[in-house]
Order: C-alpha cells, then sequence, then structure tokens
C-alpha cells in the first residue's frame, strides 16, 4: 500500500482550487495517495522550515529559505499581473507618511511582507496572522496599527470595511521591475521523496490544477457550498473575480516572465539582506 503523501495548503480559494479535482478523485492520482491539512500561509511557510509536510503550499519568499530540502513545482503559482497585496489603511495617506509606523503584515515569511520591505524598509511590522479573516480589519479599526498589509481575498473586500488603500504592490513591484509580473506563492515538493515520486506527484497535481481551469464553474460552486470562513462572506461574484486573478494560466504553469520575477525577487532579496545570499532556486518536473 502507497504511503499518503503529506499535502498542506491554505484554506484560501485558490490553493483549494488547485488540489479539489486531485482529492475528489476526478483525475488519476499516478499511483500515489494524498493526505491534505490545511493552514494558514505563516504557518504553512513555518511547516516547510521544519520539513514535516511532502507537498506544501508556501510564499515564494519563504522558498528560498528552504530550498535546501524542497523543489519547487513549476506550475501551482500565485502571481499577479499589475496588482497584488494591498496596504490599507483607515484614512487616505500614502506610503512615504508611514515610515516608522505600525503595520499590520500576515507573516514575516510572507512574499507581500518581502516586497513591502522592499518598497518601504522603515516600518514597523505587526504580525497579525489571516486567520480569522477579519482580524487584520479589526485591529486596524482598533488603531493597534496605523495600516494593515492585506492577503488573498482581503485584497477584494477592503473596500467593503470601508478602508482606504494605499499602494498595491502588484501595481508598485511592475513599476520598480520593468512590468514584471509579482510572484506571490507557489507549490514546493520535498526533495527525499526521490525524482519518481516527485515526477509522479508534480503529474497528478498538474492534472488537478488543468482540470480545474477546464471545470471552473463546477469547482467554484463546491467552493462556495463548502466555504468555511463565515466571516469572509464570500459570494459567487467575488470568487470568480480572485480565482480570475489567482487560478489561471499562470497556476497551469509558471510563464518566463515569472521565473524572471522570481529571480529578481530573490537578487533584490539579496541585495538588502533579507535573503542569504546562497538562497537558490531549483524546480521540479
Amino acid at each position: 500500500m502507497t504511503e499518503p503523501l503529506r499535502v498542506a495548503f491554505s484554506p484560501d480559494s485558490d490553493d483549494i482550487f488547485m488540489f479539489w479535482a486531485l482529492l475528489e478523485g476526478k483525475v488519476p492520482r499516478e499511483g500515489l495517495a494524498f493526505d491534505a491539512s490545511r493552514a494558514d500561509t505563516e504557518t504553512l511557510n513555518a511547516r516547510a522550515e521544519q520539513g514535516d509536510v511532502d507537498v506544501v503550499a508556501v510564499s515564494i519568499a519563504q522558498y528560498a529559505r528552504v530550498a535546501r530540502d524542497y523543489l519547487l513545482l513549476p506550475h501551482g503559482m500565485s502571481v499577479g499581473r499589475d496588482y497584488g497585496p494591498v496596504v490599507v489603511a483607515n484614512a487616505p495617506t500614502t506610503l512615504a507618511a508611514l515610515r516608522g509606523k505600525r503595520i499590520g503584515v500576515p507573516g514575516l515569511r510572507t512574499t507581500a511582507y518581502m516586497v513591502l520591505r522592499l518598497l518601504a524598509p522603515e516600518f514597523e511590522p505587526v504580525v497579525v496572522p489571516i486567520s480569522p479573516y477579519a482580524r487584520a480589519f479589526e485591529v486596524l479599526k482598533a488603531g493597534e496599527v496605523d495600516a494593515a498589509l492585506l492577503i488573498h481575498e482581503g485584497r477584494l473586500t477592503y473596500e467593503r470595511e470601508g478602508v482606504h488603500r494605499v499602494v498595491d504592490l502588484g501595481e508598485a513591484w511592475a513599476a520598480e521591475t520593468g512590468g514584471l509580473p509579482l510572484p506571490l506563492g507557489g507549490n514546493a515538493i520535498r526533495r527525499g521523496l526521490g525524482s519518481d515520486v516527485i515526477a509522479r506527484a508534480s503529474q497528478a497535481i498538474r492534472g488537478s490544477i488543468r482540470w480545474a481551469l477546464d471545470h471552473k464553474d463546477e469547482v467554484a460552486r463546491a467552493l462556495l457550498e463548502r466555504e468555511t470562513r463565515a466571516d469572509l462572506a464570500l459570494d459567487a461574484a467575488t470568487l470568480d473575480r480572485y480565482l480570475d486573478m489567482y487560478a489561471n494560466e499562470d497556476t497551469a504553469d509558471a510563464a518566463d516572465d515569472t521565473r524572471r520575477a522570481i529571480e529578481e525577487l530573490f537578487r533584490r532579496a539579496r541585495a538588502r539582506g533579507l535573503l542569504a545570499e546562497d538562497a537558490t532556486l531549483e524546480y521540479a518536473p
């Protein structure tokens, strides 16, 4: 009997979208069994450091720190093209005006935090986990932070919370890099599984993503029916918009400009001392 591969991803819609067909038996599992669990982004990043999971959804920034033990799958990425996480505040302001201020961030290992550090290096980060979803808005409105960095669905729903956008990191990154997309998250697979299992797992996950993209309406309905984050109040229109942004052909396969963008992110982060000099990038088949 095949020992299950331990798979961990977030409760966010794009992550579930990618694995749904595989876990529901819609696509071949390539002779493998998959044991899935879910956790918030920063917890997943920490688990990648511990190496206790075989396939894990990680922030692209965090992959550089765990590359010794993991390969990056060339599919399953969340990529922003002139859009990405947003910084919001209770009143209109600028990023420059937040110098030295407290900004709530979803985790110190996230790509969003790294990019914000590249754009505005002088601020005080306050970690505000994205679960529960409403927490970032609660601490902002209570004045516990001066601004909040929102990832995942929060970047679409902040307007209904009555807060103001300060900067879209995807727009700012594109402006800084001559139009490169912003690679935010991806799936990493443990090197210790060996080349055969890695190749078969990659093929199974690739097939799951392709099936979901080809049956988007069916998967979206299932995600809405099974949504457990009551405070998110996700509706069909918002989910459709979110999936268009982060579960698309960029997810099916990393384009050349996405790969260049990852390299550029690592280069800039190393230059700023945010990554070790030996941080590497290596893809699975």
